[in-house]
């Protein structure tokens, strides 16, 4: 009886440790606004981000549109 016990409860460990893995948290959106100071068509997402930054923009910020535009990211 013992022994079956102990197996039990080892599946049941087992069990909760796949169930925790497979959980992923949620993450909160991004909303986007147009940066302020990037001036001209935006290229590449790296100086756009640089320029989100220094605005305040923690998250950075990527070039988007058909004539792209620096989009600053920020969480919702």
């Amino acid at each position: 009886m013992d022994s079956s016990r102990k197996f039990f409860m080892v599946v049941v460990v087992l069990a909760l440790l796949v169930v925790a893995t497979e959980v992923a948290p949620a993450h909160a959106a991004d909303c986007k606004t147009a940066s302020t100071r990037f001036n001209g068509i935006c290229i590449l997402d790296s100086s756009c981000a640089n320029m989100c930054i220094t605005e305040g923009f923690l998250s950075g910020g990527e070039c988007e549109g058909l004539h792209p535009r620096c989009m600053c990211k920020a969480p919702c």
